[in-house]
């Protein structure tokens, strides 16, 4: 399948990495192939090294917000957004330590949003609405899978 741009700009896929920008386009991500705060009630996310996370441009621009309050296993997650257009680019945990979580909405080439990065896991079900089903083929989780797995 093609790679897909819906939006114009400089992002990119290939055998080696892709990218994932803000909305604005001053930042701009790139991470290897791999397993990678909205206003909604969920969001999709992927996990990456942070040794495979790399800043094409626009570190400069990322705002850090961090907090523990909200977060039912005590972990701090500091949330990386860009300070020109407000999009969340990616979190990290004080439980996933030298990892990041960007959100799938972010990658440039939609094709990978719609083939390598599908969702494969839903977590914490046992807080979803009652008119939202579960995805078709993805693994359920009543809390948080990664917890449950250690």
């Amino acid at each position: 399948m093609a790679p897909h741009f819906p939006l114009g700009g400089d992002g990119y896929s290939n055998d080696k990495e892709a990218t994932a920008t803000c909305y604005c386009g001053t930042v701009q991500i790139a991470f290897v192939h791999c397993r990678k705060i909205t206003a909604s009630m969920f969001a999709s996310n992927f996990i990456v090294n942070d040794s495979a996370l790399k800043h094409n441009r626009g570190q400069d621009k990322l705002t850090e917000f961090s907090q523990s309050k909200t977060i039912d296993t005590g972990n701090t997650m500091t949330n990386f957004f860009c300070s020109m257009c407000g999009t969340l680019m990616y979190r990290r945990s004080t439980g996933f330590p030298g990892k990041s979580i960007p959100r799938i909405g972010t990658i440039d080439d939609f094709n990978l949003q719609e083939t390598k990065f599908k969702p494969r896991v839903e977590q914490f079900t046992k807080d979803r609405v009652s008119w939202l089903k579960g995805g078709e083929g993805v693994e359920q989780a009543k809390g948080n899978f990664y917890d449950s797995r250690k």
